[in-house]
C-alpha cells in the first residue's frame, strides 16, 4: 500500500488505500481486514466490511472507527450501505454528525 493517512491503535494501524478505494487494518505487515468504499457526489459511502474470523473480538470496530476518524480529519461526510457501519454509527453517537443523512432516512 501506497497511500497516505495512517491511524495508530496500540499495535495495529489503520491505512487509508486510496487507489483502491478501502481502509486496512494492519498489524505489523499483516493485513486483518478492510473497509471498502466508494464516493458519490463527494459523499464516501462505506459499502463492505471484512474482518477474518481469527477469534480476536473488536477488530471490525476498530477499522470502522478508524476510518470515520480519517473520514473527520478531512471533513467529509458518509453513508453507511454497509450494515456493520450502520450498526457501528447507531451504537456510537459520536460519529453521526459525520452522516450524510439521518439514520432514519437509511
Amino acid at each position: 500500500m501506497t497511500d497516505s493517512t495512517t491511524v495508530d491503535s496500540s499495535d495495529d494501524r489503520i491505512i487509508h488505500d486510496e487507489a483502491h478505494q478501502r481502509y486496512v487494518l494492519m498489524r505489523g505487515d499483516r493485513e486483518l481486514g478492510h473497509e471498502e468504499y466508494d464516493v458519490r457526489n463527494g459523499v464516501i459511502r462505506f459499502i463492505h466490511t471484512t474482518v477474518p474470523d481469527i477469534g480476536e473480538r473488536g477488530l471490525g470496530a476498530k477499522l470502522v472507527a478508524g476510518a470515520l476518524a480519517d473520514v473527520r480529519v478531512k471533513n467529509q461526510q458518509v453513508i453507511p450501505v454497509c450494515p456493520f457501519v450502520k450498526r457501528f454509527i447507531e451504537k456510537n453517537a459520536e460519529y453521526q454528525d459525520l452522516l450524510a443523512i439521518p439514520l432514519d432516512e437509511l
